[in-house]
């Protein structure tokens, strides 16, 4: 049921005056957890000693215990953040217990009537004492307007902070108003365009701004902290790109400890309730190759063929890569149809990654690439080894030859490799992985024996 109240005409024959500020220079650092740190610069003009100075349109969910303001001459007595915001709703359940106008206008004539009405309650409903009687007000179509004396002092047209300060002398003077806030956050997305036979991609990176504190800021400066922050709330975790080599190289961009910035060239209006998206990022003909993969766990045995990953593998590199740190986010890999249009192939998120980083993103299962594996046999050697044959079948359709980088997991322990049909490597503490090449609609087949504990 709608409000009853969103129907009426609100009439306010006074309202509290106090000293007020607008924006002026604004400066918003956004962090990856939803906080962000807003530096709100303001001119007070302030009588000398004490006075009571609102700051309007800041943020709806400050955090007011991180709130402080800075000023030449100017000290602290007191502050309070208003969040009950004026609306008509809010108005009559204050105004519960008090006196209000009712206007009534006759639709035939034209002629107004006015009566005093104490509000006895609004919960769901208005409930009015008019004289000896008991009203309810109706939603009936019938015009009728209510008016209010003034606003409570707690209602606020918009989030208002108030803060009594006490100033060395009288004038203008410019402030910084500083809080953290939640509400407000950015995410980091990339778009690949990958071109399979000459090896190579485009990559653009977009910043996506979020702003629902339930304010604007208006012509803000704004830096972006790539990085996770302590004390905020971390986001989700989806399916995950690879990193297969940590980078080691340091680029330009500005650190503050541990964390890298990313300002925007411009500064940009940041409205409530709005997403705005930025580029940051814009490589061409960056190296990039197809892959498939596939990792079969300790003693898996799969009597249907499976498909392998198809993955895009990368570098981050100065020299051969995108030369770039690379925040948080995820990265959507297209290619172009016979037709040149680009289509969508995948998608995979990353974590932050340093520079000179080497990337494998997974952007799906391959159709025509198949691995089967079994277990041939599996013989107990003595009271705590065992010895494991497996072999690994791999197909493949398509019309020209492939490589498919085959791992077995699970190889934990003093393990040894005692046979293998392809040469392979120990890639980590767990996994033996080995890159088997098969021709065009044809099969090849890998044969591995392991020596174990278990």
């Amino acid at each position: 049921m709608r409000s009853l109240l969103a129907t009426l005409p609100l009439l306010l024959s006074s309202g509290l005056a106090l000293a007020q500020s607008a924006q002026d220079d604004v400066a918003v650092t956004i962090y990856n957890n939803n906080i962000a740190l807003v530096q709100d610069g303001r001119t007070l003009t302030v009588p000398a000693g004490r006075s009571r100075q609102e700051f309007p349109d800041v943020s709806a969910q400050i955090r007011p215990e991180t709130a402080s303001l800075a000023g030449s001459g100017l000290s602290i007595v007191e502050q309070n953040f208003d969040y009950d915001l004026l609306s008509p709703d809010k108005l009559m359940e204050k105004a519960v217990g008090q006196t209000i106008t009712i206007v009534r206008t006759n639709p035939a004539t034209g002629a107004e009537t006015r009566e005093q009405a104490k509000v006895l309650a609004a919960n769901g409903g208005i409930v009015l004492q008019i004289g000896n009687h008991i009203e309810v007000l109706r939603d009936d179509g019938l015009p009728v307007r209510v008016v209010f004396d003034k606003v409570p002092e707690n209602l606020r047209p918009r989030p208002t902070l108030s803060v009594t300060i006490d100033a060395a002398k009288a004038g203008a003077i410019p402030t910084r108003l500083s809080y953290l806030t939640p509400g407000l956050g950015w995410t980091s997305d990339y778009v690949m365009l990958f071109d399979e036979k000459t090896a190579a991609a485009d990559m653009q990176g977009w910043v996506t701004l979020t702003n629902n504190s339930g304010t604007s800021y208006a012509n803000a400066r704004t830096l972006l902290v790539a990085g996770n922050v302590g004390g905020g709330q971390n986001r989700f975790r989806a399916l995950q790109g690879r990193l297969d080599q940590a980078g080691t190289e340091s680029g330009p961009r500005e650190q503050l400890g541990d964390y890298y910035l990313y300002p925007l060239a411009e500064r940009t209006t940041i409205a409530n309730a709005q997403q705005k998206q930025v580029s940051f990022l814009d490589v061409k003909g960056a190296p990039a190759r197809k892959a498939y993969e596939f990792v079969n766990g300790w003693l898996g045995n799969n009597d249907d063929p499976r498909s392998a990953a198809s993955v895009i593998k990368f570098s981050t590199s100065k020299q051969g890569g995108l030369g770039d740190q690379l925040p948080a986010g995820t990265i959507r890999v297209y290619m172009r149809d016979a037709r040149g249009d680009p289509q969508f192939i995948g998608e995979s998120r990353i974590d932050h990654t340093p520079m000179g980083s080497s990337l494998a993103i997974s952007t799906g299962d391959a159709f025509d690439v198949k691995v089967r594996t079994v277990v041939v046999e599996r013989k107990r050697l003595s009271d705590r080894r065992w010895q494991t044959a497996m072999r690994y079948t791999i197909t493949n359709a398509r019309p020209e030859p492939v490589a498919v980088d085959v791992a077995q997991d699970g190889l934990w322990g003093d393990v040894r490799l005692v046979a293998q049909s392809i040469e392979g490597h120990r890639v980590s503490a767990d996994r033996m992985e080995w890159k088997v090449p098969v021709p065009a609609n044809g099969t090849t087949e890998l044969t591995a024996t392991f020596d174990t504990r278990y």
